[in-house]
């Protein structure tokens, strides 16, 4: 019998320095691929989207197809989790998430884990049928929004310029807020073992507004949430690969590094690839982090981007990634050049 090959994203994160870093972007299953567009189209709204596990199998599967990724990640959106909780939550066009604020401490006995392996029930069958679809090579990623990050769309009621209301929460009521982070750790420990026993070779933790808190609330409400996250993942499955990517945190990804049960870091464009390779790589694989707006830009610009980055990390561990999501104005033909840069390294 012939014996499996560990997938290329897991060695990886398993520590392993390949010839060539994989590669998989963040949000490649997006509007700017015209297959995802008349899909979307078919389907609705974006929860309805995210909820019909053939649709979200199909967009999951488009950008595999087209440029062979090395992993595939999960069509879904971090905001299911306050949904399964019992909070509305609808998209609006143009303008994004909007949610049913949570006003004050009284709110939080609005929230019930009980119907949210019911509600999220989809999101496992949608990972099933990828899981069986993919190549036997690729990996498939699941994830979650990390607390804080879900927590500020479920009290400013969607996105935010200033995060006035959650900053006032998370200073003003302290032990309040701890019960929704606590809630919401539990939340994720239980959505990302669901999508692993569903099929996920690996999870990501998104913490995309981590960047707005002063350090010391980080540590507090960002890195000790996510830690939770990953030792009650760890304590169920041990070598389940864990991903996070805390937006934003500049130089504060060392309190990140350091957390054995994290096997990744992915940095943002504010991180020079140069520092990650000296204060982050030796502890820990590095994900990222070319710009968006170069895959935009293309051409050669994008392609000497590349190669520098590559440069910089690719003789470490090192998964090649954007420093945020694909945005929907980026031309299919330049995702395609960059994997072409990104599998061409190991020949030069």
């Amino acid at each position: 019998m012939k014996e499996k090959k560990t997938k290329t994203l897991i060695r990886a994160l398993r520590g392993e320095r390949l010839k060539s870093p994989p590669i998989w972007l963040m949000r490649q299953a997006g509007r700017y691929l015209p297959e995802y567009r008349a899909v979307r189209a078919r389907a609705g709204g974006f929860l309805d989207l995210c909820y019909t596990p053939d649709f979200a199998t199909e967009v999951t599967l488009q950008p595999i197809r087209r440029y062979g990724f090395d992993a595939a990640i999960i069509f879904s959106d971090i905001l299911v989790i306050p949904h399964g909780l019992g909070q509305a939550v609808w998209f609006e066009e143009g303008e994004g998430p909007k949610l049913e604020a949570l006003a004050g401490p009284g709110d939080l006995a609005k929230l019930s884990p009980a119907a949210v392996e019911d509600k999220l029930a989809p999101v496992y069958a949608a990972i099933r049928a990828t899981r069986a679809a993919l190549p036997e090579e690729t990996a498939l990623i699941g994830f979650c929004g990390a607390p804080f990050t879900l927590a500020s769309y479920m009290i400013e009621g969607g996105s935010s310029r200033d995060f006035f209301k959650i900053k006032q929460w998370a200073y003003g009521h302290p032990d309040s807020f701890r019960k929704l982070i606590d809630l919401l750790v539990e939340a994720c420990v239980d959505h990302l073992d669901r999508q692993a026993e569903a099929g996920c070779d690996a999870v990501q933790i998104f913490d995309s507004w981590a960047g707005v808190l002063p350090e010391e609330q980080l540590f507090r409400w960002s890195v000790q949430p996510m830690h939770a996250i990953a030792k009650g993942l760890k304590a169920r499955r041990p070598d389940l690969p864990i991903i996070v990517f805390p937006r934003g945190v500049g130089p504060a990804a060392l309190m990140y590094r350091r957390l054995q049960e994290f096997d990744a870091l992915s940095i943002d464009t504010a991180i020079g690839a140069h520092w990650a390779a000296e204060q982050l790589q030796p502890h820990i694989t590095v994900q990222g982090n070319l710009d968006p707006a170069m895959l935009v830009t293309g051409g050669e610009a994008m392609v000497h981007e590349t190669r520098r980055i590559l440069g910089k990390l690719a003789n470490g561990r090192h998964i090649f990634n954007l420093g945020h999501g694909i945005v929907p104005q980026t031309p299919p033909d330049n995702v395609a050049r960059l994997v072409e840069t990104v599998r061409d390294w190991s020949s030069r």
